[in-house]
């Protein structure tokens, strides 16, 4: 009874903290103690913002926010300029604060959040070089996405903020289109394939009957969960459901196919950005942007070239050692991958075989992390099929962090689309990459660590996060998980040569101007993969542009840190306490946690 009082108490505290956070920096930010609540202030303004953050995050109950589950995004132009608006006043405020008067976890914070606001300032006028509705990502996709996965319905409150958003269909669907006709209006057009791929998902989904959409169908399971809620009100809920998938919903969809159909002719098939307005100049700081460094384009094709031909040598090596002798390491690959000793059969029990399997990756991985990891996180981890609506474009695998009230575990999604695609060989590299000790380990412990600004678990520095799991593939090298496992050492070098191929790509794309098929043709000579998932990968490339060069950057420069720590430490290196310096501090800048390393081992040291 005592700690639920507590907790009662501490809970209490953190909402009264955090909603008076803005009108108490108002009157006392000068105060340099004052300065916690401003780093609150800066993610409780953006959190408000976005109503579908609360929720995917898991913290709309938790602050008194629950209204804010009724409602979708402003996906409007003005709301961008808001936003903006808000990023130089943030920038500005926090420039007023006496770094030198700051403890060092403050000025950390302070570094850290200046890195992101100065980034974000340096490509306003690039804000709208991107494609918002494509291949991958969108609301087109997103939006069920967001619905199925992250809205919960747990009572008829949670049952009636649903509905209120899918009233809201529309209105997001209609900002996001005047959104599109502002591009097209100053020269930024997405690709043909993506116009097409597009056209192909949205028809799909919306030229079902509302009873079988998508929105219905979740939600009616949703519903019958709720063991207290009268029939009645659940059948009522679902027909409103139904009316509204009809009314809103579809409509909206035709409104954006339409859309997209008219601009299927003035498309082209030049994908690199450098065909947009002053776009090398938007590439280079969209590789700063992801890699945290100030590395050009030229530089990063060059690493990328060196690390593909290191790969190819390890690989080599394994092929031979196991008899595999004559061709390339890709070709080698490709043909492995069809031996049915390490595939599963292409059904519903193959895919529940390896859904298993994962699993059991994960768990006897989790066994031992303990003897390299101090920290550990709280939250659970799950494995789930990548949903059928949207795995045919969908990456192999993807992480979900778990929601902050540990409501919701963190979830690895493997695409079980076909499973030709699924190699025994690179299971192990998919679960410690995606899941353990990878994206489930980084991200859920950001989010559990204690004392520092909510958004120090929240910033997505890409190199950081996915240097991070990149890095623990290799890892799991050093922890033995690979012994006695020549293919599966194999399928880790796959993996890896196939980040390392991103930079040679990404850069070719972008800054050298291949073409799309002259990049396709290099990653299937280098990488071994089906040309179906290469196809997939390089379309990716072309709509989140300098994105799949932060892998390797990432990766490299750990490696680096712990090569440098180990040489100075000697016999007194500890994994457990490297990495926990690493996990510690949530992700950062590169070039920020470098800047942390030093002193860190100088104090191991002594």
């Amino acid at each position: 009874m005592l700690r639920k009082f507590l907790q009662l108490i501490a809970l209490l505290t953190a909402v009264v903290l955090v909603a008076g956070a803005i009108f108490l920096t108002n009157l006392i930010w000068f105060r340099p103690w004052s300065l916690n609540l401003y780093f609150e202030k800066v993610f409780i303004s953006l959190a408000l913002d976005e109503p579908e953050l609360l929720t995917s995050i898991g913290i709309a109950e938790q602050f008194g926010y629950r209204r804010h589950n009724a409602h979708l995004n402003d996906a409007s132009l003005d709301h961008e300029r808001r936003a903006q608006e808000r990023t130089r006043q943030n920038l500005a405020d926090l420039k007023a604060y006496g770094f030198a008067r700051q403890t060092p976890s403050q000025q950390l914070s302070t570094r850290t959040l200046t890195w992101h606001l100065e980034n974000a300032v340096a490509g306003e006028k690039f804000d709208f070089h991107n494609y918002p509705v494509n291949q991958l990502f969108g609301l087109q996709n997103g939006q069920p996405d967001f619905m199925v996965n992250q809205h919960r319905v747990t009572d008829a409150t949670g049952a009636e903020h649903y509905l209120a958003r899918l009233g809201e269909w529309g209105r997001k669907f209609d900002q996001v289109i005047a959104g599109l006709k502002y591009r097209e209006e100053h020269g930024i057009i997405p690709p043909r394939f993506v116009v097409q791929r597009v056209l192909t998902e949205m028809r799909g989904f919306a030229g079902k009957p509302a009873a079988e959409n998508l929105l219905v169908t979740s939600f009616a399971q949703k519903l019958d969960a709720i063991k207290d809620l009268p029939d009645v009100r659940k059948a009522a809920f679902k027909a409103k459901a139904e009316t509204l998938v009809t009314a809103e919903v579809v409509p909206a969809y035709q409104r954006l196919i339409a859309y997209f159909a008219a601009l299927e002719p003035k498309t082209t098939t030049d994908d690199g950005v450098w065909k947009l307005p002053d776009g090398d100049a938007f590439y280079a700081l969209q590789l700063k942007h992801y890699t945290t460094t100030n590395l050009t384009p030229a530089e990063v094709h060059a690493i990328g070239l060196r690390e593909v031909a290191r790969i190819e040598g390890e690989m080599r090596a394994i092929l031979d050692a196991q008899g595999h002798r004559g061709g390339t390491p890709a070709e080698w690959i490709a043909k492995l991958k069809t031996e049915p000793r390490f595939l599963y059969p292409n059904d519903e029990a193959g895919r529940a075989a390896a859904l298993a399997d994962y699993q059991r990756i994960i768990a006897d991985c989790l066994k031992i992390t303990p003897q390299y990891f101090g920290l550990q996180p709280k939250a659970a981890i799950e494995v789930r099929r990548i949903p059928e609506f949207k795995e045919a474009t969908a990456p192999a695998a993807y992480y979900q962090q778990p929601a902050l009230d540990g409501t919701r575990p963190g979830v690895f999604f493997a695409n079980l689309r076909s499973m030709a695609e699924v190699a025994k060989f690179s299971m192990k590299t998919f679960a410690y990459h995606e899941g353990v000790p990878g994206h489930h380990f980084q991200i859920a412990i950001a989010q559990e660590l204690k004392g520092l600004p909510t958004f120090r678990g929240m910033l997505p520095f890409t190199a950081y996060i996915e240097g991070w799991a990149l890095y623990t593939e290799w890892f799991a090298t050093e922890m033995g998980l690979y012994r006695d496992d020549p293919y599966g050492n194999l399928g880790r070098l796959q993996a890896e040569i196939w980040r390392a191929v991103r930079l040679v790509v990404d850069t070719g794309i972008h800054y050298k101007r291949w073409t799309r098929e002259e990049a396709i043709t290099y990653m299937v000579g280098k990488t071994g993969m089906a040309r179906s998932e290469v196809v997939s990968e390089i379309e990716r490339y072309i709509v989140m542009p300098g994105q799949a060069c932060s892998y390797k950057i990432g990766q490299i420069k750990l490696q680096e840190l712990r090569a440098r720590a180990r040489a100075k430490l000697g016999a007194t290196f500890s994994d457990r306490a490297f990495h926990d310096f690493v996990l510690g501090n949530g992700a950062l800048p590169l070039a920020i946690l470098e800047e942390q390393f030093g002193p860190w081992l100088e104090a191991a040291a002594r």
